[in-house]
């Protein structure tokens, strides 16, 4: 099979890439370097079977070409992390929505099959947790900065859906939560790769509000074996799938789960989300998600333990510059 990964040489585009060379099929990615990176792919860039072009996803005369050489699309380019989304509004709005347009339309022309991935963040401020595909998304004031990027991949989701009720476009959206691993950048506000690296340089750990927030770490590997398992079955067409651990811990344990691995005497340090982000900045208590149904479908299950997620993450920094 010939597939197409937009944004692929990022964190978890390079993973997927690795997949489906794995597995003895061929690979094109495109990626304008913005959020991901080169080193990315430097293991695979040789690989006979992996072709990349650097440039963006929104120039749709090249987008055009790649679609039509392939037969299935993953697009994943999109503006990402919190950071990123509350510093710039603009580019993250642009990037999520006209990226989008241009994949879909490229991909009708010949009816190609297109995996958009989204993100757990459209739930909003939603309270119906564990987060289901047909449950209300609550998004926060349009003054609030970071709600942009939940807003921008809802509409994604919402043009990715019409494509394929109007036009028969065979299309798939995924709601990704908190994916971690190897390769993943803290530089745009992730909150694993950031403590990681704090805590190998004896550097205080930055833990924002009070810490009680809770999320769900996803392992990359499962996160993708996943994806790949769901581009291959056609009963999910036109369909919404959350993708992620349901294992929940706060952040303040995290941090300290992070010090204990590392043998680190940090301090943990509470950051208020004013001094973080930006005045009037809201954040979601719990990001839980309900898995039942891709479960159903393709028997996922999360195999990767939160402490083997961190080992893997450790172990990945302190071999790189921290």
């Amino acid at each position: 099979m010939r597939v197409l990964i937009t944004g692929g040489a990022g964190f978890i585009g390079s993973h997927l890439a690795d997949a489906y060379l794995g597995r003895g099929d061929e690979v094109t990615i495109i990626d304008d370097l913005s959020t991901g990176s080169i080193h990315n792919i430097e293991h695979i860039k040789k690989h006979p079977r992996f072709h990349y072009t650097i440039d963006s996803v929104q120039n749709y005369p090249i987008v055009t070409e790649l679609v039509d050489g392939c037969d299935v699309v993953f697009h994943l380019a999109a503006a990402v992390g919190v950071k990123l989304i509350v510093e710039s509004p603009v580019r993250t709005i642009e990037t999520n929505v006209r990226g989008t347009e241009v994949v879909l339309a490229a991909a009708n022309k010949k009816k190609k099959k297109v995996l958009i991935a989204s993100t757990s963040e459209v739930y909003g401020l939603s309270d119906q947790v564990p987060f289901r595909e047909d449950g209300n998304l609550v998004m926060g004031a349009t003054t609030k900065g970071r709600w942009s990027y939940a807003c921008s991949k809802a509409i994604d989701e919402f043009l990715a859906l019409a494509y394929w009720r109007e036009k028969k476009l065979p299309t798939i959206v995924v709601r990704l939560f908190n994916t971690v691993g190897p390769r993943q950048t803290g530089q745009y506000g992730m909150v694993i790769p950031t403590l990681v690296k704090q805590a190998l340089a004896g550097r205080p750990l930055t833990v924002y509000g009070d810490g009680k927030q809770t999320r769900c770490f996803g392992y990359v590997g499962d996160i993708v074996d996943a994806l790949v398992k769901l581009m291959d079955r056609e009963e999910a067409v036109g369909q919404v799938f959350n993708i992620g651990s349901n294992e929940e811990v706060s952040i303040a344990t995290l941090a300290e789960r992070i010090r204990e691995l590392t043998g680190s005497s940090s301090e943990i340090v509470f950051v208020p989300y004013s001094e973080a982000y930006e005045e009037g900045f809201e954040d979601m208590p719990r990001r839980v998600p309900d898995i039942s149904k891709i479960s159903a479908l393709v028997g996922f299950r999360p195999k990767t333990s939160l402490d083997g997620i961190l080992r893997e993450v450790i172990a990945y920094h302190a071999g790189v510059a921290v």
